[in-house]
């Protein structure tokens, strides 16, 4: 299997979009609203089961199922950056930063309490 650089992957979605002329429909709130009716569907593969990961790994058609779903969420996240002029790997290394502070080691590890919650315990 080849593996791309995020952006050569987000020049071949681009390529992709603008050979069928789609791009007058990538739309911000399109491109939003898409991501999450595409996440919606990732959820939809496991709504009623609470699958381990061994047994989402053993069934081929649930672990293709999802892996569709999940690149339909992953293509447009992408596409949405295109649009913005945002570096996937620049907003996701601040969001990592941000979480960093909000969730310090001392008052999160192995809770799963919103941040908010700190100043109450």
């Amino acid at each position: 299997m080849q593996v791309d650089s995020l952006i050569e992957t987000m020049n071949k979605i681009t390529k992709f979009t603008d050979e069928r002329d789609w791009a007058q429909f990538h739309t911000v709130k399109n491109l939003v609203t898409s991501i999450s009716i595409e996440a919606a569907e990732l959820s939809e593969t496991i709504q009623w089961d609470n699958p381990k990961i061994s047994e989402i790994t053993s069934d081929k058609q649930l672990l293709e199922s999802m892996k569709n779903e999940l690149a339909d969420v992953m293509i447009y996240c992408l596409r949405l950056c295109t649009i913005l002029k945002a570096n996937p790997i620049e907003i996701i290394e601040d969001k990592i930063k941000l979480n960093k502070q909000k969730y310090p080691i001392e008052k999160s590890k192995g809770k799963s309490s919103k941040y908010t919650s700190f100043s109450l315990e």
